[in-house]
C-alpha cells in the first residue's frame, strides 16, 4: 500500500470525488480527507492510501498540478508524520522563572 498527500484542495471536495479521480489509477484503499477537530470543517488536504505503488506513482504522475475547482492540486508520496514532542502546550522550557 502507497499512501498520497493531496494539497490545495477546494474545502468543497468529498471523499467520493476523491475517491473517483484516483480510482481511474488503480485500485484505492482508503481516503482521508483532514478537518479540523474544532470546528470540524476540511483543512484543504487529504490523503489518499492506494492498492499498489504503481498505482500511487501513476496517480501523482497524472494528477500533480491538475485544475480542480480552480485550484491546482499539490499531489505527492506522503511523508511519515513526524514524532510530536512530550512537552504539553504552553510548557515553559527549563528557564528558572
Amino acid at each position: 500500500m502507497s499512501k498520497i498527500y493531496i494539497g490545495n484542495m477546494p474545502f468543497s471536495v468529498t471523499d467520493s470525488q476523491l475517491n473517483e479521480m484516483f480510482a481511474k489509477h488503480g485500485n484505492v484503499n482508503s481516503v482521508n480527507i483532514i478537518t479540523d477537530k474544532i470546528s470540524n470543517r476540511p483543512r484543504g488536504f487529504a490523503f489518499v492510501e492506494m492498492e499498489t505503488e504503481e498505482a500511487a506513482q501513476k496517480a501523482i504522475a497524472e494528477l500533480n498540478g491538475t485544475q480542480l475547482e480552480g485550484r491546482a492540486l499539490v499531489v505527492n508520496q506522503a511523508k511519515p508524520q513526524t514524532e510530536r514532542s512530550n512537552r504539553s502546550f504552553g510548557e515553559r522550557s527549563n528557564r528558572n522563572w
